[in-house]
């Protein structure tokens, strides 16, 4: 690994600005007592049939004129907490620190997993040296960060509803309160360090994505594409916002970003809505939806990753093929890109890496929204028989290495400069929701409901 390393190193030597010397790069142990590192290469080949790793096939394609750009990020900064979906309200995590080795510490199983029936939507949150996380029972665990040791666990579901299967959203932490939007139509607040159920709110729908939280307010989505702003306190209501009624839509559903009193509601309509934060107030809005896509399920405009509003910027994409940059204050259009995705994108100085719906990661330009390098992914787990299809989840950008995840229980590192593929993990199982960063270590929460951290 030795010289791997110092190979990456004379490279981030060579970059000048901004740009960060890749020996920070993040490498991982494997499960059991094998220790597998990202950057590491083997000695010797393996004997056998060998196969692409990497797709050639590619639906997107990088913009000719911008091969000779050096693509230089902001300094990875240290980040103590991940209090909510996407990082903090506004989704905007930029370029996260962690240190130069990382090595798995523990695992934990907080409950039910995944399954044909139920799944797993809503990403691990930490703050106060805790994670906490929800099975797909609904229920909530919170478990040491250091240790993993299980504090406290909660049944959220009514009795009347327990034996019903419900699909859940997901939790957030904000000023010592564990904040869960649930399946079965309640916003529930509780209590971080003991569990305790601090207030229910019932709410005319189910949801499939965690609320978000701001200046005392709760913010959550139902399925029925109604948006609501809760008393953060109390639970009592302070306004909602009615989108279209779409009869279609793509399992699970994105949380709100909020930022300097706008909130960027996303529908599975395709709208994109900007409302007042203290009122509700519609400011302005559009629709992703694109009019190319002639098949059924592409055609769905679901806006299913969390927007990012990023220095008065808001950055969205559609399933169906959109991706846009917004003015925040004016909702004026400043880029469009036919870029499809389901998953949120990723800002990073004057970036934006995102996952697309044909299996490839990208870097695009935060201004202009031009493509700077495209990376294929895998789409199968036996791409011979192109059997077992591969989803991917993430990017999240921790110390020069783009880390997703994948249903094939496999957690990559790419290369944020030009998409290289630099390594991989074995995780328990599959991977559905994106791994998170909190105080230099790495979690992620895999379809077994196994809570995995790396540190």
């Amino acid at each position: 690994m030795g010289a791997a390393r110092g190979r990456f190193a004379a490279a981030g030597a060579a970059r000048t600005g901004r740009l960060v010397a890749a020996v920070l790069g993040v490498t991982l142990l494997g499960a059991c007592s094998t220790i597998e590192r990202w950057m590491e290469e083997e000695e010797e080949p393996l004997v056998g049939k060998r196969i692409a790793i990497l797709d050639d096939q590619r639906s997107l394609v990088a913009d000719a004129e911008l091969n000779d750009h050096q693509i230089l990020l902001p300094a990875p900064s240290a980040n103590p907490e991940w209090p909510q979906p996407g990082g903090y309200p506004n989704h905007a995590m930029h370029h996260i620190l962690v240190p130069e080795n990382l090595s798995r510490a523990w695992s934990t199983g907080i409950g039910e997993g995944a399954d044909d029936d139920l799944r797993l939507l809503g990403s691990p949150v930490s703050s106060g040296g805790r994670v906490y996380a929800m099975d797909s029972e609904s229920r909530v665990a919170a478990l040491d960060l250091r240790t993993g040791r299980v504090l406290w666990r909660v049944e959220l579901a009514p009795e009347a509803e327990e034996d019903d299967g419900h699909i859940s959203g997901g939790l957030a932490y904000n000023q010592g309160r564990i904040f869960a939007a649930t399946g079965f139509g309640q916003a529930i607040a509780l209590d971080a360090k003991s569990g305790k159920i601090l207030w229910r709110r019932s709410l005319p729908g189910a949801m499939r994505a965690a609320p978000t939280v701001r200046a005392g307010r709760v913010f959550v989505v139902t399925l029925d594409n109604r948006s609501f702003a809760l008393n953060a306190q109390t639970g009592e209501q302070i306004w909602n916002h009615s989108g279209i009624v779409e009869s279609a839509a793509l399992l699970g559903s994105a949380s709100p970003a909020v930022d300097g009193g706008v909130v960027i509601v996303p529908y599975s309509s395709g709208e994109l809505v900007a409302l007042r934060a203290e009122n509700g107030r519609l400011l302005w809005s559009d629709s992703l939806a694109s009019l190319k896509r002639s098949d059924i399920v592409s055609a769905l405009s679901h806006i299913r990753g969390r927007p990012v509003i990023d220095r008065g910027r808001v950055i969205a994409l559609s399933h169906s093929g959109i991706m846009a940059a917004y003015d925040l204050r004016t909702g004026r259009r400043l880029w469009e890109r036919d870029i499809g995705g389901v998953e949120s994108p990723w800002v990073a100085g004057d970036y934006i890496f995102v996952l697309t719906n044909d299996a490839e990661a990208a870097a695009v330009n935060r201004d202009t929204g031009r493509v700077h390098w495209v990376q294929p992914l895998p789409r199968f787990e036996d791409p011979e028989h192109q059997e077992d299809p591969i989803v991917w989840t993430g990017p999240i950008l921790a110390s020069d290495r783009l880390i997703i995840a994948g249903s094939h229980g496999k957690a990559w590192a790419l290369s944020p400069y030009s998409g290289r593929y630099i390594g991989e993990v074995e995780l328990p199982s599959g991977v559905s929701v994106p791994p998170i960063v909190a105080a230099g270590q790495v979690i992620f929460l895999a379809d077994d409901a196994e809570v995995v951290v790396y540190r």
